[in-house]
């Protein structure tokens, strides 16, 4: 696609240009070395330690600490789901961050990564009444984390914005086709393929291809920090607004939580 690949590097180093992407990769990077360091399996991590790093596990999230849904955005089950999820983000995050500016990106980065994070625990929270009624064991809350949702929100705002015209000042030009395609692979993987946390795929999408709409509707009508400050604003409120909701139906939930919960914790002595 035309100027979608970051730029290249010639006489000197232009990761200025994209710098809070360096960072992002270079945390969960930095991470991942750490919990190796410490004894984490570097390629198929126990449940124990990646709950012991922040992963996310709806029961414990919603329950006792909802900081889970942000910190389940640094860790990864092994050096191959690290090494996708990091590759995904430097080929969109170096894109976006030039296009969208770093405030915005920044915010579309944390609100996809949240929502991902917020969808998966809502499929959990379906999940488990339906296993009241179905015993189906296949059913139960799982453990989940990565960057892919913030990724696919990256990758989501892109696509939406490869599909409108283009902007007088824009400086990418993005290959609509592929995009589209890119992304409609990488959902297709997640439905066919177990052990991949769709949901998260889709909310960060989701969420990456609104404020991908705002953000090109306030350049559109010449009110860049309109649409900068509305769209940070959206993403803020829905998550919350999420967030809430499944609150309040984890409140139905509590009981049988609680002891799939401590069935856990006695199980994995976490």
């Amino acid at each position: 696609m035309a100027e979608l690949s970051p730029p290249s590097i010639r006489s000197k180093p232009e990761v200025h240009l994209w710098w809070l992407t360096a960072l992002f990769i270079a945390i969960n990077v930095s991470l991942f070395l750490w919990q190796v360091l410490t004894g984490v399996n570097i390629s198929s991590p126990s449940l124990v330690d990646a709950i012991h790093w922040g992963a996310d596990y709806a029961p414990l999230t919603f329950l006792e600490e909802p900081t889970r849904l942000f910190s389940s955005m640094f860790f990864h089950f092994g050096l191959i789901h690290l090494m996708l999820n990091m590759w995904a983000l430097y080929i969109f995050g170096s894109v976006a961050e030039q296009l969208f500016g770093r405030v915005y990106y920044l915010g579309l980065y944390i609100f996809a990564g949240l929502m991902g994070s917020l969808l998966s625990g809502f499929i959990d929270i379906q999940n488990t009444f339906e296993l009241l009624q179905t015993q189906n064991p296949e059913l139960f809350p799982t453990v989940s984390a990565g960057a892919s949702g913030a990724v696919m929100g990256i990758g989501g705002a892109l696509t939406i914005l490869s599909l409108f015209p283009v902007l007088p000042k824009q400086r990418f030009i993005l290959d609509k086709k592929t995009l589209v395609m890119v992304m409609g692979i990488n959902l297709l993987i997640g439905f066919t393929m177990p052990g991949i946390n769709n949901a998260a795929h889709i909310g960060g999408m989701l969420m990456g291809a609104v404020l991908a709409i705002i953000w090109y509707m306030g350049q559109r009508i010449h009110k860049p920090n309109l649409g900068v400050y509305i769209g940070l604003a959206v993403g803020a409120v829905t998550c919350y607004l999420f967030y809430d909701y499944c609150m309040q139906q984890v409140q139905i939930l509590e009981p049988i939580w609680r002891q799939i919960l401590s069935a856990m914790r006695a199980q994995l002595h976490f």
